[in-house]
């Protein structure tokens, strides 16, 4: 239906979002509240504190995206808000304000799979470069603080499906940039901080082996279904306990220590602050972490684009703002003859622009959700 209007509502971790989107394809508005500053001081997301931000923000939040889009309550046509995978806490504040909404003015509900939401973000980008000539298959990496999988996304008319053919076994991603950034002392979040300091070190000074994975994950079969085709599964838990042995062996604590005080005491630092309290040993151990990271994503995602033969790639999730990981995917893809597509910096973290979008072909085939469904953290995209 043209025309249409989602709002959607994004509660999964330490942002409150809410958006309003038409027909899928055009943001209308797109409004984020970020929580860093209450997560700043313990170095990563408090559940409790997540919960009760949301429950702070999330009124005028949608007050301001519906005003942004010179929408009203009764003027959209449905609402869409992520059901999981996330922190329980935040997410039932999302969904209980959406119920009520829902409820009150007799709309229809649509529960949106986050993860899903991260792959439509980039189908939201292309839209709105008015580029409609997928190729499909299409692998789809989410890599984020919380996520990193791999899906085989497929589309048949308005309905989507996704096979997942990888995920990490420990850490995801984002996570050990955010560990590796608290262990030496440069503060939350971690991905933004490394990739800023990453091109001040040389990326060659350490040299960090890659995860060798010879068994399969073992949780497979509690959490998805298994699958015959082959897997492409990450590990970064290594790498974060190869940084900290790096740090003890070279004694590194006392600048750490000195650099944590330090860039306590500045309100919100910026890339010259963290400069004068880096030495080449740091900034050169941070870009050496940033390129077996990337490294490591680039030639699992590359080697299951082969192995499946698809003929797109998606790269989505907060990590996919990275920079160097940016360029690397571009030039692999390249070589590979594949298309590759990113969602913008704004779309490739938390947002409720994404959340309405993939919401949009459920209101398409009036897949709505009941009254009693609620949060499920542990959510499987399929």
């Amino acid at each position: 239906m043209l025309g249409s209007y989602i709002l959607g509502i994004e509660t999964s971790c330490d942002e409150t979002a809410a958006a309003v989107v038409r027909s899928g394809e055009e943001i209308v508005s797109n409004v984020v509240f970020s929580q860093i500053a209450t997560h700043q001081p313990y170095g990563g997301v408090v559940p409790e504190l997540a919960s009760r931000e949301h429950l702070r923000a999330i009124v005028p939040v949608v007050r301001k995206a519906l005003a942004d889009a010179g929408q009203t309550y009764q003027s959209i046509d449905a609402v869409a808000v992520t059901q999981g995978p996330g922190l329980a806490g935040a997410l039932l504040v999302g969904i209980s304000y959406a119920k009520a909404l829902a409820f009150a003015l007799d709309k229809p509900l649509i529960a949106v799979n986050h993860l899903e939401g991260h792959i439509h973000a980039v189908l939201l980008e292309e839209r709105r470069k008015e580029n409609r000539e997928l190729r499909f298959p299409v692998l789809a990496l989410v890599v984020s603080g919380g996520h990193t999988h791999l899906y085989l996304a497929k589309r048949q008319e308005n309905s989507w499906s996704y096979e997942n053919i990888g995920h990490t076994r420990d850490d995801a991603a984002g996570e050990a940039f955010d560990k590796v950034a608290k262990l030496l002392g440069l503060g939350y979040p971690g991905g933004p901080i490394v990739d800023k300091l990453s091109t001040h070190g040389d990326p060659d000074a350490v040299k960090f082996p890659p995860a060798q994975l010879k068994h399969r994950d073992r949780n497979d079969r509690k959490t998805a279904r298994i699958y015959d085709g082959p897997r492409f599964d990450f590990s970064y838990s290594g790498i974060k306990t190869a940084v900290l042995r790096y740090v003890e062996t070279h004694d590194l604590q006392a600048s750490i220590a000195e650099r944590r005080k330090a860039l306590s005491a500045i309100p919100q630092p910026k890339l010259e602050d963290y400069l004068s309290h880096c030495d080449k040993q740091t900034c050169d151990l941070v870009a050496s972490f940033q390129r077996a990271m990337v490294e490591d994503l680039a030639e699992k995602t590359l080697a299951a684009a082969r192995a499946y033969d698809v003929a797109t790639l998606f790269i989505t999730g907060g990590v996919a703002a990275n920079q160097e990981l940016r360029q690397q995917f571009e030039k692999d893809a390249a070589n590979e003859g594949l298309s590759v597509y990113f969602p913008s910096r704004p779309l490739s973290t938390d947002n409720a622009a994404m959340i309405a979008a993939a919401g949009y072909p459920r209101f398409l085939t009036g897949e709505f959700a009941s009254m009693d469904f609620s949060a499920e953290a542990g959510m499987v995209l399929r």
